[in-house]
Protein backbone atom coordinates (compact mmCIF):
# COMPACT_ATOMS: atom_id res chain seq x y z
CA UNK A 1 0.00 0.00 0.00
CA UNK A 2 2.65 2.04 0.97
CA UNK A 3 4.36 1.38 -2.15
CA UNK A 4 1.02 2.65 -4.53
CA UNK A 5 1.30 5.63 -2.28
CA UNK A 6 4.87 6.49 -3.08
CA UNK A 7 4.39 6.23 -6.67
CA UNK A 8 1.59 7.88 -6.94
CA UNK A 9 3.09 10.71 -5.10
CA UNK A 10 6.08 10.49 -7.73
CA UNK A 11 3.79 9.86 -11.09
CA UNK A 12 2.05 12.94 -9.83
CA UNK A 13 5.38 15.63 -9.57
CA UNK A 14 6.54 14.41 -12.87
CA UNK A 15 3.05 15.48 -14.29
CA UNK A 16 3.05 18.84 -12.23
CA UNK A 17 6.51 19.12 -13.35
CA UNK A 18 6.43 18.47 -17.10
CA UNK A 19 3.30 19.93 -17.31
CA UNK A 20 5.00 23.57 -18.15
CA UNK A 21 4.32 25.24 -14.81
CA UNK A 22 4.11 29.41 -15.15
CA UNK A 23 5.46 29.79 -11.64
CA UNK A 24 9.29 30.42 -12.18
CA UNK A 25 8.71 31.30 -15.51
CA UNK A 26 11.14 34.26 -16.72
CA UNK A 27 9.52 37.46 -18.05
CA UNK A 28 8.67 37.46 -21.87
CA UNK A 29 10.66 40.47 -23.08
CA UNK A 30 14.77 39.83 -21.41
CA UNK A 31 16.07 43.34 -20.83
CA UNK A 32 19.07 44.50 -23.06
CA UNK A 33 22.10 45.88 -21.79
CA UNK A 34 23.18 48.90 -23.85
CA UNK A 35 26.57 48.23 -22.40
CA UNK A 36 27.44 45.50 -23.80
CA UNK A 37 25.58 45.57 -26.73
CA UNK A 38 27.81 49.28 -27.91
CA UNK A 39 31.03 47.25 -27.05
CA UNK A 40 30.27 44.29 -28.95
CA UNK A 41 29.35 46.93 -32.32
CA UNK A 42 32.34 48.82 -31.49
CA UNK A 43 34.64 45.72 -31.32
CA UNK A 44 32.93 44.12 -34.41
CA UNK A 45 33.46 47.53 -36.33
CA UNK A 46 36.92 47.97 -35.33
CA UNK A 47 37.88 44.11 -36.49
CA UNK A 48 35.05 44.91 -40.08
CA UNK A 49 37.38 48.03 -40.31
CA UNK A 50 41.28 46.72 -40.29
CA UNK A 51 40.05 43.72 -42.21
CA UNK A 52 38.56 45.74 -45.12
CA UNK A 53 41.59 48.33 -45.12
CA UNK A 54 44.13 45.70 -45.30
CA UNK A 55 42.06 44.28 -48.17
CA UNK A 56 41.81 47.41 -49.47
CA UNK A 57 45.99 48.41 -48.94
CA UNK A 58 46.79 45.12 -51.15
CA UNK A 59 44.89 46.45 -53.74
CA UNK A 60 47.07 49.11 -53.98
CA UNK A 61 44.37 52.39 -52.11
CA UNK A 62 45.95 54.91 -50.73
CA UNK A 63 45.97 55.00 -46.59
CA UNK A 64 43.90 58.00 -46.60
CA UNK A 65 41.65 56.84 -49.14
CA UNK A 66 41.16 52.99 -48.13
CA UNK A 67 40.18 54.98 -44.45
CA UNK A 68 37.10 56.72 -46.18
CA UNK A 69 36.06 54.41 -48.08
CA UNK A 70 36.29 51.66 -45.32
CA UNK A 71 34.18 53.49 -43.16
CA UNK A 72 31.57 54.71 -46.02
CA UNK A 73 31.23 50.93 -46.76
CA UNK A 74 30.34 49.63 -43.30
CA UNK A 75 28.12 52.77 -42.62
CA UNK A 76 26.21 51.72 -46.00
CA UNK A 77 26.22 47.77 -44.84
CA UNK A 78 25.45 48.30 -40.79
CA UNK A 79 24.05 50.89 -39.25
CA UNK A 80 24.80 50.72 -36.17
CA UNK A 81 24.03 54.26 -35.61
CA UNK A 82 19.98 53.94 -36.04
CA UNK A 83 18.35 52.80 -32.62
CA UNK A 84 16.04 49.70 -32.40
CA UNK A 85 12.89 49.30 -34.07
CA UNK A 86 10.51 48.70 -31.30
Amino acid sequence: MTQHLLLSAALAIVAVASSGCTLFRKSQKPRESTAISSEVEATFRQRWMDKRLAELKAQGVADAAAQAQAAQEFEARYQFDRKPQR
